[in-house]
Formats: structure tokens, C-alpha cells, sequence
């Protein structure tokens, strides 16, 4: 079968590999429809990811029918689904505790093993949710939409919480959006005019934020000297990381949804006096897929207004680097498969 294999930092090729396996007990085989481009996937051709490993097949955002299935398995062939791209053991402590999505051992397609960019793939028939009436490209969005969705969960934030998100790319657009969803008071922070311009006229998020000089006086401003309720950053950038803690209100709340290589280091007077909390958000379980795709069929969602550009499993080892390097008016580019 056809593949796109990231072959090293900066290399990607298409090529053949072996076909997948029969599923075995609980097991499911998978043809892949479409997948998303993430910044993971940006990360791993720039040879910036912290837990990879090459060569690999990239791909975690992913939209299927289903071909074959093993015993034990209900979902019928011919199933359209989304794939939950984080695979866990089921014993660690985590997974005992109901978080399969920081399991000890987890494996996250395209990450730790190969991933979808590729025409079929075997997975856990328990990772696979069905989309029913979501198009399969539409279904591609969902498990980037759901990192926010948990991270928005993660918070804790009643409704009416303000809430600053430090980021306008996938993941924190969809966190903004999955914040409004809750209720909570949005406003959008980034260094790109035209990100936010994005923001406020495709999705109505009207409550922007430029990065510049004056932005410690505008967002004393706007919160009355008070700082936001919650904080979400979802940039990757380590000292972005680290200036989101002054953001944040006394008795607020800080969600950290990006990982970096770096040490984040705070002041820790400052850390007490407002008694805040700082919370990771890693990775989303079934709870945030299944929000994610009500809100879809909803209509809460605008997955189709997200969805700048589009390429295919042919043409992708030529699109992905050209739009690794040229982000203008790029928001989610989709791979289509089959």
C-alpha cells in the first residue's frame, strides 16, 4: 500500500508498505479516507518533536471506513469513523484512573508508531467512534477540535469565567471555540493580524489581542487590572508559556495544552499570591471526541470555514513542506486518502 514516510528531519517520500496485518481479537482494520495536517506533523519534518523517532508514517488526524474487524468487535465493515489517535495499555495507573489519554505507555499514531498517512491502518476497535452523519472530511477535524475541548473541560471554568487563548492556530481556535461553547467570556491573543482577522470574521471571535508594546496595558484594560479567570496558552513557545502565568487572576487558572523541550520557570511569589492553579492538558479521551461531534452536527463548529487547504496522499510530500515554511492563510490543510 501507498505510504508517506517521514524518512528524517526535512525528508518525505512516498512509497510502498507492507499491507497491515488481519485484525486480531478487539482489533479493526481501517481504510484511511482523510487526515489532518497538524503542527505535530509540521514539527516532525522540521526535526523539532521531542518524543519521535524516524522513519515514520506521520498522521493522528484521521476520518475511515471500516474494512475488517476481529472477533469480539461490533462495529459492521463499512463503519465511517473517527480514530481516537492515542493508543494506552489499559493497566497503568493512569488508565485504572480513567485517563488513557497520559497512559505510561501510551502510543500515539504517527508520534511513537506509524501513523495514517497511509491507505489502511490496523488500531483497537475501542479507539475507533463512529461519525454517523459527520462527512468523513469533517471527521478528519474532530481530534484536534477535542485537545481543546479537553483542555476547556480541564479548567474547571464556570460559564461566564473570562478567558484569555494565547494561540490562533488549529488548536487554539478550537479551544476558543469549545471555551465559547461553555459559556466562558473569549478573547484571542497571537502575533498575527491576519490570524485574528480570521478569527473575528469567519468564526466571531471578535475579542482580539495583538501582541505588541502596549499589550500589558490592554489587557489591564480589559479585565479592570484583574487578569483573566482562565488562561489557555497553546502556542508551543516556551517563553509565550512562561508570560501566560502574569495573565492569569488572582484565584484564576492557567491550562498549559502545548509541550516544549524547554524548562517553563515562574516566579513563585507571584505563583502563591494569586493562589492559581496551572494545569496540563494532554490529549483528549472518548468524552471530548463525542463533544466535539455533537457540536459539529450542532452546527456550534464551523469545521468547513477551518479547512484552508487541501492536498492528497500523491501530492503531499510536495504541499507539506512548502506549507512548513509559508503559513499565509494557512488554518488546517486535510490530506485526502481514499
Amino acid at each position: 500500500m501507498k505510504a508517506i514516510v517521514c524518512e528524517a528531519p526535512g525528508r518525505l517520500t512516498l512509497g510502498e508498505r507492507p499491507e497491515p496485518d488481519a485484525p486480531g481479537p478487539g482489533w479493526a482494520l481501517v481504510g484511511v479516507s482523510t487526515v489532518g495536517i497538524c503542527g505535530t506533523d509540521y514539527h516532525i519534518y522540521g526535526g523539532k518533536h521531542p518524543f519521535l523517532q524516524y522513519p515514520r508514517v506521520m498522521g493522528h488526524e484521521v476520518s475511515g471506513r471500516v474494512l475488517a474487524v476481529g472477533a469480539g468487535v461490533a462495529l459492521a465493515p463499512g463503519t465511517p469513523v473517527v480514530i481516537n489517535p492515542y493508543i494506552s495499555c489499559g493497566t497503568c495507573g493512569a488508565c485504572r484512573k480513567g485517563k488513557p489519554n497520559c497512559c505510561t505507555r501510551i502510543q500515539v499514531l504517527g508520534v511513537h508508531t506509524d501513523g495514517a498517512m497511509c491507505e489502511r491502518i490496523l488500531v483497537p476497535a475501542a479507539n475507533l467512534y463512529p461519525a454517523g452523519d459527520i462527512g468523513l472530511e469533517q471527521a478528519a477535524t474532530v481530534e484536534f477540535l477535542a485537545i481543546g475541548a479537553h483542555g476547556v473541560r480541564r479548567s474547571g471554568a464556570p460559564a461566564g469565567s473570562s478567558a484569555l487563548v494565547i494561540g490562533a492556530g488549529p488548536i487554539g481556535l478550537g479551544t476558543a471555540l469549545f471555551a465559547r461553547i461553555a459559556g466562558q467570556q473569549v478573547t484571542l491573543l497571537d502575533t498575527s493580524a491576519e490570524r485574528l482577522a480570521f478569527a473575528a470574521q469567519t468564526l466571531g471571535l471578535s475579542s482580539t489581542l495583538l501582541v505588541d508594546d502596549d499589550l500589558a496595558d490592554r489587557i489591564a484594560a480589559l479585565t479592570g487590572g484583574e487578569g483573566f479567570d482562565v488562561v489557555y496558552d497553546a502556542t508551543g513557545a516556551a517563553a509565550s508559556m512562561q508570560a501566560a502565568f502574569g495573565h492569569v487572576a488572582h484565584g484564576g487558572v492557567l491550562v498549559l495544552l502545548s509541550v516544549v523541550r524547554d524548562d517553563i520557570t515562574f516566579s513563585d511569589p507571584e505563583f502563591h499570591k494569586r493562589e492559581m492553579m496551572v494545569i496540563a492538558s494532554r490529549n483528549a479521551v472518548r468524552e471530548d471526541f463525542e463533544h466535539v461531534m455533537a457540536s459539529i452536527r450542532n452546527g456550534s463548529v464551523p469545521v468547513d470555514a477551518m479547512i484552508t487547504h487541501r492536498t492528497s496522499l500523491d501530492t503531499v510530500a510536495r504541499d507539506l513542506p512548502a506549507w512548513a515554511s509559508v503559513k499565509t492563510g494557512l488554518i488546517k490543510a486535510i490530506v485526502s486518502v481514499g
